[in-house]
């Protein structure tokens, strides 16, 4: 299982090193996304606690955070 872990986070790493600006730029899909769901009546939770922008957010810190260390 922790070998599974290991090459998952190598594969990972490879991946997100080529492609520094991805997740940013997720997140930030995310996040608009989530500013238009506001707009739409009757979509329930989804846009009631912005868990599309929470999301969004979360996901984009960690891209820069990772972009800055790769």
């Amino acid at each position: 299982m922790l070998d599974l872990l290991n090459r998952f986070l190598d594969a990972a790493s490879e991946f997100l090193a080529q492609r520094k600006g991805l997740l940013p730029i997720i997140g930030l899909i995310l996040v608009i996304i989530n500013g238009g769901l506001q707009f739409i009546p009757g979509i329930g939770i989804l846009a009631e606690a912005n868990i599309l922008l929470h999301l969004g957010v979360i996901i984009a810190v960690i891209g820069f955070l990772l972009a800055w260390a790769l």
